[in-house]
């Protein structure tokens, strides 16, 4: 893995086994906000006596508003579980601009690292907020508690780097770029791509050196797009898919997962190495295909059949590729054929 220079959006860190030992002690008077697993694995491990627990089952911003009404005073805010857990411990984090400890139990998305929440407005993620995990704990023994898939499922916010940087050189092409291009960006973002290559049984297996391989992408990913202020390189047609798909179906995703399956078919519209990328995917037993998301093939048909529109609806949505290229319903019979449902 490449040294990590620049911005991570990570103000200090604990990496390795029983790094979360402890911690409580140390950050003042503090508010847990988890899921009634993640606590069950690390409440004996924490120290400390939480001022209040708060479980998430939803990171509605309304919800989360309401939750926040009744916080009580502390120090510092504790996220321990996996992405919505940790939103809404970095949108509490922000609003009352305290303290904010990240402890993933699984490595499924990025947001112990990135600086936004993600939150629910009308049914649409919402961005909001500035917040910078201190520290960011990744216990490995922790995190290998949590199914194998889940965990796996991290590299595919990196592997989305392959089909997002094509977009945005591809919308660059037909002058539809609306950020200004970076050569740079992409080609350091790709490097990311390019270690990953070097340790794929390592992540399939949840090493540490595996776990500590997806983490470090995220934190490099971070010194990429936080200096140009979006993550163009990393959120393309493959991310648009999954919004359409959760947006229509009301219904969530393993995050990692339906990514997976956004590259799968969105390499191919592209005509984007999408033999190669597949072959990464399922070297390293990403579950991308429907059936294990028991995304029905009708479903999905729809979902492409719909997704032009979908796109051009929402002008927050940068070009891709789907702007531009023809989803024929022979196209979308041809590229689903070798799926499973």
């Amino acid at each position: 893995m490449r040294k990590i220079l620049g911005q991570t959006n990570v103000l200090s860190y604990r990496f390795g086994s029983g790094s979360i030992k402890g911690i409580g002690n140390e950050i003042g008077r503090f508010v847990v906000v988890t899921m009634n697993i993640p606590w069950k694995v690390t409440r004996n491990l924490l120290g400390g006596t939480p001022e209040e627990v708060v479980f998430i089952d939803s990171v509605d911003q309304i919800v989360l508003d309401n939750k926040l009404l009744n916080l009580p005073a502390c120090d510092t805010v504790v996220g321990i579980g996996g992405g919505q857990a940790v939103d809404a411990a970095k949108y509490f984090s922000w609003k009352r601009s305290i303290r904010l400890v990240t402890i993933p139990t699984v490595i499924s998305v990025d947001a112990f690292v990135t600086p936004a929440a993600g939150v629910r407005v009308n049914h649409e993620i919402e961005y909001v907020g500035q917040t910078s995990p201190d520290p960011l704990i990744i216990d490995y023994d922790i995190i290998r508690t949590a199914p194998a898939t889940l965990n796996i499922a991290g590299i595919g916010d990196l592997l989305s780097i392959h089909t997002a940087s094509f977009d945005w050189e591809y919308a660059e092409s037909k002058n539809q770029s609306k950020y200004p291009f970076s050569t740079s960006a992409i080609k350091d973002a790709r490097g990311i791509i390019d270690d990953l290559y070097e340790i794929i049984p390592d992540i399939r297996d949840i090493t540490d050196k595996g776990i500590l391989a997806i983490v470090q992408g995220y934190m490099k990913l971070n010194t990429i797009c936080l200096p140009i202020n979006h993550y163009r390189v990393e959120e393309g047609s493959e991310h648009f898919l999954f919004y359409e798909l959760e947006e229509r179906l009301k219904r969530p995703f393993i995050h990692g997962h339906i990514i997976g399956l956004g590259i799968y078919l969105m390499s191919r519209l592209q005509e984007n190495k999408a033999e190669e990328i597949t072959k990464i995917m399922d070297d390293v037993r990403l579950d991308y295909q429907p059936k294990s998301m028991d995304l029905k093939y009708d479903d999905l048909f729809q979902s492409l059949i719909n997704l032009e529109s979908f796109v051009k609806s929402r002008p927050k949505l940068w070009f891709t590729v789907i702007d531009d290229k023809e989803i024929s319903e022979d196209w979308i019979s041809e590229v689903l054929s070798n799926l499973s449902f």
